[in-house]
């Protein structure tokens, strides 16, 4: 769980510089609180933190078109990652 939680976090690490980088403002203050958000959560909030984070891949208004998919494209992948590990977890309870 740590381990996911943790690489999304240095992918959110990426994406916010890149939004920093290209003045993406709207996405900088979407991603300012989420890579310390996945490092420190407990359980019960890294829940609600991974599916906020994930709703940046919405159909209308995406990250993808603002950054690039080379940093894109992993957080998601990470992300996705992490949710599966916490469902996981959350069916072992």
């Amino acid at each position: 769980m740590d381990e996911a939680a943790l690489a999304a976090a240095r992918a959110a690490d990426r994406l916010l510089e890149s939004a920093r980088e290209r003045g993406a403002q709207r996405w900088l203050s979407f991603l300012a609180t989420v890579p310390d958000q996945l490092r420190d959560a407990g359980l019960s909030e890294l829940r609600a933190v991974a599916q906020r984070a994930r709703a940046a891949y919405g159909p209308k208004d995406s990250i993808r078109e603002a950054l690039p998919a080379d940093l894109t494209e992993p957080f998601l992948a990470d992300l996705d990652r992490l949710r599966k590990a916490l469902a996981r977890e959350a069916a072992e309870r």
